[in-house]
């Protein structure tokens, strides 16, 4: 599997204030950027999946969301995650 355990307490270690915060916004967008890139990755190669063209479309969608959540909470916050995931709106 491709997103391991150990992984995801390292995105929500960097990017929650820690391991087991995983409610936070920041560190749910972190771990749905990880798994866009990755589905990306694979559409490259299988050009004609498209329950997974489907499923990164609803990622995206989420991570929008999750996006605009913080953007009308936090706008400090939502501009630093965009730093530092280097998204763009």
């Amino acid at each position: 599997m491709y997103l391991t355990t150990e992984r995801k307490k390292e995105i929500f270690a960097t990017y929650g204030k820690s391991e087991t915060n995983t409610g936070l916004p920041e560190s749910q967008v972190a771990l749905f950027t990880e798994r866009i890139n990755h589905l990306t990755e694979h559409l490259k190669t299988n050009k004609k999946d498209f329950s997974t063209q489907r499923a990164l479309l609803k990622l995206v969608g989420k991570r929008r969301r999750l996006l605009d959540y913080l953007k009308s909470r936090d706008i400090k916050r939502y501009r630093s995650i965009l730093k530092e995931l280097n998204l763009r709106k």
